[in-house]
Formats: C-alpha cells, structure tokens, sequence
C-alpha cells in the first residue's frame, strides 16, 4: 500500500506536499474559517444557534418540508426537531402551514422575516470572507480558488451516490431519468 504522505510519493512536489501535510494545514484553515463564520453570522440582525441557522437553511432550499424530513436532514431526533421548529416559529421565522396535497400533513415555510435573517447573515459572511480573501495575493486567491475546485470534484466522484441520485438508475446508464 503506498503512503501517499511520505516524501516519494510522485504527486508531491516537496515533502510537506503529501495529502496528510495538507489535510492538517486545510483542517487548521477550516477552523479559522468557522471562527470567521460563527463571527459574522453573530453580528448579524437576529442571533441565532448554529443549529437554528442549519435549520433554516435545510428549510429554505427544500420547500414544503415537514418536521419529519427536518429531523432526519439535521439527524436529530423528531423530538428536538419539533422543539426547534417551535423556537424558530415564536420567533417569526417559520411557519408551519397546511400541506396543499394532504391536510394531514404540516410543511414548513420560511416567513419573510426568516429569509431576511438567512440573507443578512449570508451578506455578513460573504463580508467577512471577502475581507480574508482581499488580504490575499491575487495568485494565492486564483490558486485557492482552484484548489477549492479540485478539492470539490475529488470529492464529489469519491462519493458513492445511491440509485439514480447522479443521474443513472445505479446500474451506470442514464436509464433512471428522462
């Protein structure tokens, strides 16, 4: 098996290269980063959890959600889920409103005051990591922005995705969509 951290790995170019040296650097940079974040999304309007920001943002980009597919989007328990839900409703920011296709079902909705919250605080962290990134070099900013890229795509193809969720019907042809 090849170590792909020691100093003869051919894809490194010089010791400090190899992917353990730079998953250290990335995950020190990582940390940084969610200090900014955590920053810039207190200063914001509204102070909500971490938690409470994931929430909304899960509610956001998957309209008509109901608590049920909240709890396992966040992987917590139905309970907790039903708890925040209440927290983030007696504070203007969601809604529970009657599913138009069933009337026993309840989806969540974002209220207008709850996508005020999410694009204030989006607005504070673009803000903020702008401001990091006009420190930068502009050729460190093009090579991390590169990198980040690479980094994505690397990822995305290692990731195993179930049937018919990248585009085939999980045999490897395009027969799950039209």
């Amino acid at each position: 098996m090849t170590d792909l951290g020691a100093p003869e790995d051919p894809r490194a170019r010089e010791p400090g290269d190899g992917p353990a040296a730079v998953a250290s650097r990335v995950a020190d940079a990582v940390d940084s980063l969610t200090a900014l974040w955590s920053v810039a999304a207190q200063e914001a309007s509204l102070r909500l959890s971490p938690h409470q920001l994931r929430a909304l943002r899960t509610v956001e980009a998957t309209p008509g959600l109901n608590v049920t597919a909240l709890a396992d989007e966040l992987d917590i328990g139905l309970p907790t889920a039903s708890r925040l839900c209440d927290r983030l409703a007696a504070a203007g920011l969601l809604e529970r409103a009657p599913h138009p296709g069933t009337r026993r079902e309840v989806q969540l909705v974002l209220t207008s005051h709850g996508r005020h919250v999410l694009s204030d605080v989006a607005g504070r962290r673009t803000e903020a990591l702008a401001a990091a990134l006009a420190a930068m070099d502009p050729a460190e900013r093009v090579a991390l922005s590169r990198g980040l890229q690479g980094f994505l795509s690397a990822r995305e193809a290692a990731t195993p995705h179930p049937a018919g969720t990248d585009g085939t019907d999980g045999t490897g042809s395009e027969g799950g969509r039209r």
